[in-house]
């Protein structure tokens, strides 16, 4: 397919699963990094909050298990060149590395609930208590660390977004907004 004919826009469904997921994503790394992190486990609401999050992360695991089947089962716009091949190629990787981090972070958050046995406490109503403390499972290390990484990128790809959007004005933006794709 020549240059000409690729779409201006991404597919609907795939934008529509990065602005859903954009939002699950922030929801996901409040709750965790504010609400749960503060809320002692001995709270009687921490299993509400847990179920919340740990139901959001699966969710999110599985909708960009979707986005990366969709990404590569439909047309779309070239790579953006911005005259810097450094740059292009960042922006390429930094795309592949949010995805990996994410689905890392729903992988390590399902290795904290199956270590510390919270399906039948979280979702199951077994009326036994959480554990102490989840720091015991070497997951909820890589959990917090990819929160961390995962952040930064967020922080990375605004940036990236407002660099194209007001300095280049290339309006890269109409790319994942929906509309006339040709």
């Amino acid at each position: 397919m020549s240059a000409t004919t690729q779409p201006k826009r991404y597919h609907p469904l795939l934008v529509t699963l990065h602005w859903l997921l954009a939002l699950m994503i922030g929801v996901a790394l409040f709750a965790g990094g504010v609400l749960l992190a503060e809320t002692p486990n001995s709270d009687p609401d921490k299993i509400f909050m847990l179920r919340a999050h740990m139901s959001i992360g699966i969710l999110i695991l599985l909708l960009m298990l979707v986005r990366l089947v969709v990404r590569a089962r439909t047309e779309k716009p070239p790579h953006v060149e911005t005259g810097n091949g450094l740059l292009d190629r960042a922006g390429v990787w930094m795309h592949w590395t949010l995805y990996a981090v994410v689905i890392l972070m729903a992988g390590s958050g399902i290795g904290i609930s199956v270590l510390a046995g919270l399906p039948p406490i979280v979702f199951g109503g077994s009326g036994d208590p959480l554990p102490a403390d989840f720091w015991a499972y070497p997951p909820r290390y890589a959990h917090a660390i990819l929160a961390n990484i995962l952040m930064a990128l967020i922080v990375l790809h605004i940036a990236a977004f407002a660099w194209h959007q007001w300095i280049r004005k290339d309006s890269l933006f109409r790319r994942m907004w929906f509309g006339d794709r040709h």
